[in-house]
């Protein structure tokens, strides 16, 4: 057998565990509509589940717990589907019991990854670029953040992170050519006095191909992309 470095790559593994708490919640409940309008207080939603593993005030304790979320809304039926992942088992006693549809349920995923694996997997991502800009001189300056606003760009974001045809994307996953569904979400929002948050946001769901697994482990873990702070970036795979 040979021993190239092409042919260890082909057979690399990567472990992936972590924590999923799934929370589903009554949308008509003052404490979860309160989450549904505004971004920062969805934010301490999901970490107050959290209390305690870093100190409080701490900036990078989303960073630190593992923290990534998302979230789906049934308007029709008033409920709120959220899940959160994390490094540590969450605590959802700050949750008022009568915001609950029922009792959150909570699944230890453990899960190895091998080069050529298939996943079907979605993700709510926060697909941005930075556009050029010039100083007074002329001289080219950072470019400001800003949202894609079209279906071609939000498609060329997905294939810069998920891989395209024969190029693999930075989450070590290769999509193929019709293998990515991308649309675009509502916007999600804060005015508040902490700090004001605009983000867009976009669904994307398909088959992704591993070609490597260890950075593919490490866009699980870390998330994909901007916004993880508000429930873009976590990739849910099946």
């Amino acid at each position: 057998m040979s021993d190239s470095p092409r042919s260890r790559a082909a057979t690399a593994t990567a472990r992936f565990v972590a924590t999923h708490s799934v929370l589903t919640l009554d949308a008509r409940h003052p404490y979860v509509a309160k989450s549904l309008i505004d971004a920062q207080e969805m934010h301490r939603t999901v970490m107050s589940g959290f209390r305690g593993w870093v100190a409080d005030g701490d900036p990078e304790a989303r960073a630190q717990v593992g923290v990534l979320s998302t979230w789906t809304v049934d308007l029709k039926a008033a409920a709120l589907v959220l899940v959160v992942q994390s490094k540590v088992m969450a605590d959802w006693a700050p949750v008022p019991k009568a915001a609950l549809r029922d009792a959150p349920h909570h699944i230890t995923v453990d899960r190895t990854f091998r080069t050529g694996d298939v996943v079907g997997f979605r993700a709510v991502v926060n697909p941005t670029y930075s556009r050029p800009r010039t100083g007074s001189g002329g001289a080219p300056v950072r470019g400001k953040r800003v949202a894609h606003t079209t279906q071609a760009g939000m498609q060329k974001w997905c294939a810069h992170h998920f891989g395209h045809a024969e190029t693999p994307g930075r989450a070590g996953v290769i999509a193929g050519p019709d293998a990515l569904f991308v649309r675009p979400l509502p916007t999600v929002s804060s005015t508040g006095p902490d700090k004001a948050v605009r983000i867009a946001r976009a669904e994307v769901q398909g088959t992704l191909t591993v070609t490597d697994p260890a950075r593919f482990v490490a866009a699980l873990s870390d998330g994909v992309g901007r916004g993880r702070a508000y429930s873009c970036g976590l990739v849910l795979t099946r």
